[in-house]
């Protein structure tokens, strides 16, 4: 580590891309894993971030965080960094389209190098667990130290056992407190090969988080994957600035080939001009892959089984029950993952998990709307939830939060009456403008323009009620909107 004489900068890069298919009914393209909390009361990204702020101190200095994010997810991530207090300073990297790690990582670099002189990037994806935060933060600080003399520096996890779903890295030396050189990675071998390298003593899990100062990245990435690098330059050459927001020409960046840190940069490492060296961690990680991930870390009751909202257990063992929005019972039962959301409920048995990936597609192919949204969708403004629904209307809760408001809209298929149930709204109606209390209401004819806001201090809660003979949220024509969003 550095003395106190001497200061280190590096930039924290949280990656947060990914739908987590595998964690479906909960996490959905609209509202991914990386922002669902699934442990105490912050997101899995919100933990990602506040990691990585704890590796400041000790010699190290932290510049703005940079996040690479999916477009369609910024509102969502800038959310969830107002609420710990992050989004003054964090840059958002919005990728049009996601094209894997490696694109997203050379976006960072480029970033990171126009923040700075040379910092050391810390990478970390944003839906991992970590129990331990003094061990990470101990590991990951001897990391940087590593890659700010020049080599590339995976983390690795020690095996607990002959896991076939992590890659593994072989290592030249076992000494737990020291960097080592690797000599090779396996992705995902089969089980008599996971357990050899479990007895073999030098395998380690790689965990998916890497140090690297943004040259070196640079350097490697147009060494070994030319074309990435230079699609992704072409992007950040020409990308446009909006407050927080970065945005990599669209045409350019989706020219990149989509492809992992791993295969294009990571794994082939080992033997050319590229040093890189592994630092151990155990500090409790887990990557929240699948459900019975989500089981093996949570807190468990006398018979094994982890519990989240209204649920009751009888003679039930070694299950998952996820219960958001009513009450679940299990009698009898073993080894069960069960998630209950408000359109959908997943029943399967944990050893196959990995499967829940089968269902989405199912879904999908069928054009349904569950792998998609939730039936409570968020917006930058604040949420609705479409609560029923028939031939001919729809009936929403509608939150709007402080100093909001939705576009200025119309509709072609549909008329919609507003009641307000909490707080105090400002709506414009063609030429009209009036305010409304609790148990006020008012009616917006097919066809007008209109808006909703809330002046006040509080949320403003409605129930909307839509009537016509098109309800699709398509059916929407936007005049001025705060956010920056079109008509779809």
């Amino acid at each position: 580590m550095p003395d106190s004489s001497s200061t280190l900068s590096f930039v924290p890069v949280i990656l947060c891309g990914g739908s987590g298919t595998r964690l479906w009914p909960l996490s959905r393209n609209g509202y991914p894993k990386q922002f669902l909390v699934l442990q105490g009361n912050e997101s899995l990204f919100q933990l990602a971030v506040a990691r990585l702020n704890d590796l400041a101190g000790s010699g190290l200095t932290s510049d703005p965080a940079l996040i690479v994010t999916n477009e369609a997810h910024r509102f969502l991530a800038t959310e969830q960094l107002r609420e710990i207090h992050q989004a003054d300073s964090t840059k958002l990297l919005l990728e049009a389209q996601g094209r894997n790690t490696a694109p997203a990582i050379t976006l960072a670099a480029l970033a990171a190098l126009e923040q700075g002189d040379d910092p050391v990037m810390v990478v970390s994806p944003a839906d991992q667990i970590v129990t331990n935060r003094p061990a990470f933060t101990k590991a990951l600080r001897q990391a940087i130290a590593r890659a700010a003399a020049g080599p590339l520096v995976v983390l690795g996890v020690p095996p607990k056992t002959a896991e076939t779903g992590y890659g593994y890295i072989q290592r030249e030396t076992t000494a737990a407190d020291v960097s080592s050189p690797v000599l090779q990675f396996t992705e995902k071998p089969d089980l008599q090969t996971a357990q050899t390298y479990l007895d073999a003593g030098n395998y380690l899990w790689n965990a998916g988080l890497f140090v690297v100062k943004a040259s070196v990245w640079l350097a490697a990435i147009e060494r070994f994957e030319p074309t990435v690098a230079d699609a992704v330059k072409q992007a950040w050459a020409a990308k446009t600035l909006d407050q927080q927001f970065v945005r990599p020409a669209t045409e350019a960046f989706i020219a990149s080939p989509s492809i992992s840190a791993d295969y294009a940069v990571i794994e082939k490492c080992p033997g050319s001009a590229f040093d890189i060296e592994v630092v151990e961690l155990d500090a409790g990680w887990s990557d929240l892959g699948a459900w019975d991930a989500v089981w093996h870390v949570g807190e468990k009751d006398g018979r094994g089984n982890v519990t989240h909202g209204d649920a009751i257990t009888i003679e039930t063992n070694n299950s998952l029950i996820h219960a958001t929005h009513r009450l679940v019972g299990t009698v009898g039962v073993d080894d069960l993952v069960i998630i209950e959301t408000a359109d959908a409920v997943l029943v399967g048995h944990k050893d196959q998990a990995q499967r829940v990936k089968e269902i989405v597609k199912a879904l999908s192919s069928d054009a349904r709307s569950e792998p998609e949204l939730h039936r409570k969708v968020h917006r930058p403004w604040g949420w609705y939830d479409s609560i029923d629904e028939g031939s001919n209307f729809k009936v929403k809760r509608i939150m709007v939060k402080p100093g909001a408001s939705i576009s200025l809209q119309k509709h072609h298929h549909r008329a919609e009456h507003w009641i307000v149930v909490k707080g105090r709204g400002q709506v414009t109606c063609d030429d009209q403008v009036l305010e409304l209390g609790p148990n006020q209401s008012t009616y917006i004819p097919l066809g007008s323009v209109h808006r909703l806001a809330n002046p006040g201090q509080e949320p403003l809660e409605i129930v909307e009620v839509q009537s016509g003979s098109y309800l699709g949220e398509d059916d929407i024509v936007r005049f001025e909107d705060h956010y920056g969003r079109a008509n779809s």
